[in-house]
């Protein structure tokens, strides 16, 4: 006989309150057999996104969306949402930083979305996507070697975990302060070349990882062709001859990560150039053969703007800060483990506090921050607290899926998307990720 859905369940418990690294990792590794034995396979969307231009299909936009909190809740939420819509297109991501402070390391991550596909029986590709590997502009100045080798060293922690999905963001070394905008994105383009090298050597074989550049870096002033040609051709110079580059291009429309908060604590509302958007996705299309452009800092715009995406041809939307939001502020979060939470704050953020700006400012900019600090508890809630605050959540993904057109898609992904069997095994003392040889058909 087969597992029953409450066995998965207090596995999944027990990879997220385990402590011990390699417990958790022995927890996984019977999560990942268990996904392949369903049909349940982590895969690139690489193959996906550039056949888009091949093919010329489109007219949808494929969310990618951070899971901070309840990950899975919110995780088997997005598979039913998919199952209802008939499509598979979706990205589950987790950026660097949100990594540390949500405590959700690669190997926890993956999964335990692996686990909640298999919870709602769900079959095919999974992505798993690393958000923003990301370059500090002031450690690299100082030691760029250095700097570059500590993102090496969590990609290949990712990709080990199965995650087929990375994006680099290098657009923190972009230097407005150079006349040329060539000379602007030299950094940036040059080490996305390399760290795309440093994938292709370390990747499955018979799967390519789908690798993400940016070339303008979120919250600062808005992209332009320029940019983007000049990007592209350093980057394609910068290239190893015969390898494969990036599959999408991440652009800064006017965004900003998480939106700006108000004194009162409210959102403002920003004015996404979606012109910019629409030429520029067009134009790396037309002109470079990628999927499209990818839109970041999203979810807290209008409801009403998120059809624009899919109108633009944007190949991707990232969408994290609402959730946390709806999870936060949901009527049906404990108000004594919130206001224990916003306590542990004002003392292990209290470096973060800004002159004139009010107490609703520092906890909406700071209050991601105690996820991973509280998430044992959060995951301890009942599961029927659980799933009244996933209800509204789960309606507001279903909301954005049919805004963003990614509805009945699920066979053209899968005409696509490779999936494979991987394992992971040690080698010479470093993991080596290893194709074992078997497919799905």
């Amino acid at each position: 006989m087969g597992r029953k859905p409450l066995d998965i369940d207090k596995i999944v418990m027990e990879l997220i309150t385990s402590d011990d690294v390699a417990t958790k990792k022995k927890i996984g590794k019977k999560i990942l057999d268990m996904s392949y034995k369903k049909g349940i396979y982590p895969a690139s969307i690489h193959e996906f996104y550039v056949a888009r231009p091949k093919e010329g299909f489109g007219g949808f936009t494929v969310p990618a969306i951070n899971l901070r909190c309840m990950t899975y809740d919110l995780a088997r939420a997005l598979f039913r949402v998919c199952k209802a819509n008939n499509t598979n297109a979706v990205i589950f991501e987790i950026a660097k930083s949100e990594m540390g402070y949500t405590a959700q390391p690669p190997y926890e991550y993956a999964n335990v979305v692996l686990a909640a596909a298999i919870r709602e029986g769900y079959s095919g590709p999974v992505f798993i996507q690393a958000d923003h590997c990301q370059l500090n502009a002031k450690k690299f100045q100082e030691n760029p070697d250095k700097e570059v080798e500590a993102l090496q060293a969590l990609i290949s922690e990712a990709i080990a975990a199965g995650f087929y999905n990375i994006d680099i963001d290098s657009s923190t070394l972009v230097d407005l302060s150079k006349p040329d905008v060539r000379k602007q994105q030299k950094n940036n383009y040059e080490v996305c070349a390399k760290l795309t090298q440093f994938i292709r050597r370390i990747e499955p074989r018979g799967i390519t990882v789908s690798v993400g550049g940016e070339i303008g870096e979120v919250g600062h002033q808005n992209s332009t062709p320029e940019d983007l040609r000049a990007f592209m051709g350093g980057y394609k110079e910068r290239l190893r001859k015969g390898l494969t580059g990036i599959s999408k291009i991440s652009i800064q429309t006017g965004t900003s990560h998480g939106g700006v908060v108000l004194p009162d604590g409210s959102i403002a509302q920003v004015k996404l150039d979606f012109d910019t958007l629409k030429n520029l996705s067009k134009l790396a299309r037309d002109e470079f053969g990628l999927g499209g452009a990818v839109q970041h800092g999203a979810s807290t715009l209008p409801a009403e703007a998120f059809h624009k995406f899919a109108e633009c041809d944007a190949c991707e939307v990232h969408l994290a800060t609402e959730f946390q939001n709806m999870i936060y502020d949901s009527k049906h979060f404990p108000q004594d483990l919130k206001k224990r939470m916003y306590e542990w704050l004002k003392v292990n953020a209290a470096n973060e506090v800004k002159a004139g700006e009010t107490e609703e400012q520092f906890y909406y900019k700071t209050r991601k921050k105690a996820l991973g600090q509280f998430k044992k508890e959060i995951m301890a809630l009942g599961q029927d607290v659980r799933d009244a605050i996933t209800k509204d959540i789960e309606a507001k993904f279903d909301f954005l899926f049919k805004q963003l057109n990614n509805v009945n898609n699920r066979e053209l992904v899968d005409k696509h998307v490779i999936i494979k069997r991987v394992i992971v095994r040690k080698h010479q003392d470093k993991d080596a990720v290893v194709h074992d040889g078997e497919g799905a058909d």
